[in-house]
């Protein structure tokens, strides 16, 4: 299992928009490199990237929640 961290201390988000499907459900495909959710700080979003390819875990972190810097976000199964 593989755990994706916050890069930076902010709000966690798993949608690129409030009125849009999150990016990823439990049993999906993740690519290494695609974007799994967004941290904003200071109203900029930083992506936030799978290291490694697997199968989408779930979400460890709730959408809108406020984040630290390295705080576990979701898991994949590698």
């Amino acid at each position: 299992m593989a755990e994706i961290q916050a890069p930076v201390p902010g709000t966690f988000y798993h949608r690129p928009a409030p009125d849009q499907d999150p990016y990823k459900a439990a049993g999906d495909a993740v690519a290494a490199g695609e974007t799994i959710g967004l941290v904003e700080v200071m109203k900029t979003f930083i992506e936030v990237k799978a290291e490694a390819a697997g199968t989408f875990k779930g979400y460890v972190a709730d959408n809108e929640s406020p984040v630290t810097a390295g705080a576990v976000l979701a898991e994949i199964d590698a």
